[in-house]
């Protein structure tokens, strides 16, 4: 054991339980005693959180727990929050994975990160960032959770340990208090420091975080008499005597750090440890802390005095030489400074300083006049950019001075922000940024200031954006090219806070401004986008015949051209023109490229022509141009509203498909990442709408309404248009639940509300076969009628699903033969088409149907293939009622080898392999990532699947083995 080693060791007083809590903690880690339990236990991490005010000990804990685990062979990452160096975005983050990364080479690099080395390296500080869009900062989250649980793999055990947590950038901060509970899964323990009474608001979600203290921090305690007692004979020796002791206790209230420094100045002065001498211990305490420090500072000198303030601006980890550059001292005069703080046990280190404590280095910082303050901290900017730290170093120094009207802090500023912002972290640069502002930048600068506050705003304040994107139009902007990025950006924010008509009146107002008809053509096809979306467009039709007459004339030779092509497409699906006219176009808008991610453009128009192959029954080809959108997303970073469309729109593709729980699987993962994204938000209002639509297939009614109420799905219905249409859906919804004349009052809103727009093609929104089954009881010649008019429709689109759907639902509010005939034609398209789902309803239908009418033998063949295809998309309301049908014609279901059919999802033939295999419940929930009660929901699913129970699992899946979990089909 080394001396240091032994001397923090003797200063833990009555630290027992708290190194229990580690002892444990770290035996868990590493697995020790897991074979005293049977069965064996697997080795698992932990959460440990301290909190106590300042002095009580914490570093010092934490520097224990950070021998005891490298000791024991752990990985060891530290960090450690600055009062200094709050704003500096993942500056925690940094110090603990930098050291981990920094000595590998990029090609190294590369193929440790991956694909997150773009994403993560600029915000770690590995590399610089890449030019193109920054990555959202759920992205980034996404990545630094991704090294983090790679370095806990890689490195295990690992040990991970934070102080003055309380000190923290917000963005390291939010990222460990969100990753932190999933410490327990990993070979990691996570320990964290900190005080409790300065926590600030970004960090108080970690006053809840599980750990081994039931729901709260470990608390620390002041030292009683007898420790402080042991601890003052510890470094005076033995001799002291009780009264002197008792009075260090009472001088320091028990605070460890105030009785180490309070031990050393009674040493330093040689006053003897006896009662004797008690009645100095209080002016001596007094110069531990606070003014009594500041007094003691003051006396080594003006020189020292300025070195030290230097090192209070700079913060941790304090380079000499850079501290001399501030005060504005010679490097000898500087050294001689540094010794002397040494000696007054007010600084510590040699080639990098510190603060003795962080209570010494407020104290300090806080003493120096307001005016000198200021001063210091523009020098300090002006010394970091001289030693070539770069803009972001200084930029925090700069947030600190008064505003002057000066260029170069206005340059270093925006600098700083654009690195910020390419890092992902938007919020710090909007503070950089407004900084900027306050400066004043030049008065031709202003707009572009104006314009790039806007752009770092833009994910997470929309209406702040417009703010300042309206302020910097209102400013002399001498370069067009700006002018017309400030306002597609503007356009765009308006269109995603569901102000479609500003967005739309803001391109038309500029377009008439400009003179280039290229700039024109662009604002033209911006127009023509956000008016797509508008579901109160004064007049629709005239605006399509004016897209089609523009885009007949492109070639598509740039990308605003097939934009425009694209948008035509979308036009023809949503207008019910022939679906080869619709292809035709799509087709022509994807050659040159349609990328999903360029910087100022949006993803929408790719989306639409992806979307125009899915309506027309070419659901692959699709599908093919989601899976790239969405790779380009995830290389970009995006994986906030973006990744959320991307996932919710593939689920509706599989569900158009009948591929009913893989489709359940990706709408709950965007789902999951809209929630993040923000209540009401339109991602949010497209994910629950494809979720109620798969659940009503699946049968799953009172799940369907939960989530309409989890997430407040109803009146009011957006502004935009959505895909499926929101208040179509809920219209099924209140349909499925049996309140036909409330689901007849929204249905026909809804058509209200498309049929003037030319939005008339049941394959995209089907509220006419909805209203007509809504209507069928009381109003049964309007329902056929609406029925029979939604067909025409379906048939003027001309593509097999959608004529079968409408023939399908027509049938159900006919009768007799005519009922027959629509829905034995119905099959015949649906088994021409990819609908799945629909084709076993159709055949669900003819063969119930049949049964009903007496023709009980070409009902049966009816209802077993659709009770086959039913199970094989999942549809399991569907196939119950097949079977009960069959069960009414005195037939049996066949039985159904579910895993050999694929009925089964990847998740659900997991499961059941797994628990063939002997695993517990919670075993198989942490193989699949799930909880014990989704675990459940699964093999009950499978049971119902294959027609057995859980004695006759192992017989009915064989020998088949499971693929892995996700499995790649979900995320």
């Amino acid at each position: 054991m080394t001396r240091r080693a032994g001397a923090i060791r003797r200063r833990l007083f009555e630290r027992d339980a708290e190194l229990a809590a580690v002892d444990e903690a770290l035996d868990e880690l590493l697995g020790l005693h897991a074979e005293d339990v049977d069965p064996p236990e697997r080795p698992r991490g932990a959460l440990l959180a301290f909190a106590g005010p300042a002095g009580l000990g914490k570093t010092t804990l934490l520097a224990e727990v950070r021998r005891r685990a490298s000791a024991q062979g752990c990985t060891v990452l530290s960090a450690r929050g600055g009062d200094q160096e709050q704003r500096v975005a993942f500056h925690v983050a940094r110090q603990l994975i930098q050291p981990q990364l920094a000595g590998s080479s990029e090609a190294a690099l590369r193929m440790q990160l991956g694909s997150w080395y773009a994403i993560v390296g600029p915000a770690l500080g590995l590399c610089t960032a890449e030019a193109g869009s920054p990555p959202d900062p759920q992205g980034l989250r996404d990545g630094l959770d991704w090294v983090l649980t790679h370095l806990a793999v890689q490195r295990a055990p690992l040990v991970l340990v934070l102080d003055d947590a309380h000190w923290a950038d917000p963005e390291s901060l939010s990222w460990l208090a969100a990753f932190a509970p999933r410490a327990e899964e990993l070979p990691m323990l996570l320990v964290v420091a900190y005080r409790p009474d300065e926590l600030p608001d970004h960090a108080r979600e970690f006053r809840g975080l599980p750990g081994r203290a039931g729901q709260r921090p470990i608390g620390l305690e002041p030292l009683t008499a007898p420790a402080v007692g042991k601890l003052v004979r510890d470094l005076l020796g033995a001799h002291a005597d009780d009264a002197f002791c008792r009075e260090c206790w009472a001088v320091t209230a028990g605070n460890p750090f105030e009785a180490v420094e309070l031990a050393a100045k009674i040493r330093d002065r040689g006053i003897e440890p006896n009662e004797a001498g008690a009645h100095l211990l209080r002016d001596l305490a007094a110069a531990v802390k606070g003014s009594g420090l500041v007094s003691r500072l003051e006396r080594l000198g003006a020189s020292t005095v300025r070195f030290a303030w230097a090192g209070a601006v700079l913060g941790t980890e304090i380079q000499p030489a850079l501290a001399a550059a501030v005060a504005g001292l010679g490097s000898e005069e500087a050294a001689d400074a540094a010794d002397r703080l040494r000696d007054a046990r007010i600084l510590a280190g040699s080639a990098t300083l510190e603060f003795v404590h962080p209570l010494i280095a407020t104290a300090v910082y806080r003493a120096i006049p307001d005016a000198v303050r200021v001063a210091l901290h523009g020098q300090a900017a002006w010394a970091v950019v001289d030693a070539g730290l770069g803009p972001t170093a200084a930029a925090r120094h700069l947030m600190e001075t008064h505003p002057e009207g000066d260029p170069w802090v206005v340059r270093q500023l925006r600098d700083a922000a654009r690195e910020t912002l390419r890092s992902g972290a938007p919020d710090a640069a909007c503070r950089l940024l407004a900084r900027a502002l306050r400066e004043p930048p030049p008065f031709e600068d202003r707009a572009a200031v104006l314009f790039e506050l806007g752009c770092a705003s833009l994910l997470t304040e929309p209406a702040t954006t417009v703010n300042h994107l309206r302020a910097a139009l209102e400013e002399p902007i001498a370069d067009p090219a700006m002018r017309h990025g400030i306002v597609y950006r503007l356009s765009q924010v308006l269109a995603h806070s569901d102000r479609l008509g500003e967005a739309s009146d803001t391109l038309a107002r500029e377009a008439r401004r400009t003179t280039d008809p290229r700039t024109r053509l662009r604002m033209q096809a911006e127009k023509f986008m956000w008016d797509a979306f508008r579901a109160d467009e004064p007049d629709s039709p005239a605006r399509s015949r004016r897209l089609t007459r523009l885009a007949d004339r492109l070639t598509g030779r740039d990308l605003t051209e097939r934009y425009i092509i694209g948008l035509r497409a979308w036009d023809a699906t949503l207008r019910a023109e022939p679906a080869p006219v619709a292809l035709r176009h799509a087709e022509r808008a994807l050659r040159g490229g349609l990328s999903w991610a360029v910087e100022d453009r949006g993803f929408e128009v790719p989306v639409l022509v992806a979307l125009t192959f899915l309506y027309a029954d070419r659901p692959g080809r699709a599908e093919e141009l989601f899976a790239a959108g969405t790779a380009e997303f995830e290389r970009q970073g995006w994986r906030g509203a973006h990744l959320s469309f991307a996932y919710t729109l593939l689920a509706y593709i599989r569900y158009r498909r009948g591929r009913l729980a893989e489709a359940e699987d990706f709408v709950r993962a965007g789902l999951r990442l809209a929630e993040r994204v923000g209540h009401r938000a339109p991602a949010e209002w497209y994910a629950a709408g494809v979720l109620i639509e798969v659940l009503l297939a699946r049968g799953r009614i009172d799940e369907a309404v939960h989530v309409a109420e989890d997430h407040d799905f109803g009146d009011p219905f957006p502004a935009a248009v959505t895909f499926p249409d929101s208040q179509t859906v809920y219209g099924e919804l209140l349909l499925a639940r049996g309140r036909n004349k409330e689901a007849a009052v929204e249905l026909s809103a809804a058509g209200r509300r498309l049929d003037p727009r030319g939005m008339r093609n049941p394959a995209w929104c089907p509220w006419q076969l909805h209203l007509a089954l809504a209507e069928a009881h009381d109003a049964p010649e309007r329902a056929r009628a609406t029925a029979l008019e939604a067909v025409e429709r379906a048939r003027r689109y001309a593509t097999a699903s959608g004529i079968g759907q409408a023939l399908r639902v027509a049938a159900e509010v006919c009768g007799g033969s005519e009922r027959t005939a629509y829905l034995t034609e119905a099959v015949a398209h649906l088994e021409r088409s990819p609908a799945a789902y629909e084709l076993a309803r159709a055949l669900v239908d003819l063969g119930t149907h049949l049964r009903r009418t007496g023709m009980t033998k070409e009902a049966a063949e009816h209802l077993y293939r659709g009770l086959e295809a039913a199970g094989q998309c999942g549809a399991d309301g569907l196939a119950d009622a097949a079977r009960d049908e069959l069960a009414a014609a005195g037939l049996r279901p066949r039985r159904l080898r579910a895993i050999e059919t694929d009925a089964l999802t990847t998740r659900e033939r997991t499961a059941a392999v797994l628990t063939v295999r002997g695993q517990d419940k919670a075993s198989v929930a942490a193989a699949l990532q799930l909880d014990e009660q989704a675990v459940t929901r699964l093999l009950s699913a499978v049971y119902r699947k294959i027609g057995t129970d859980a004695a006759g699992l192992a017989q009915a899946i064989g020998e088949s083995s499971p693929e892995g979990p996700g499995g790649g089909r979900a995320p």
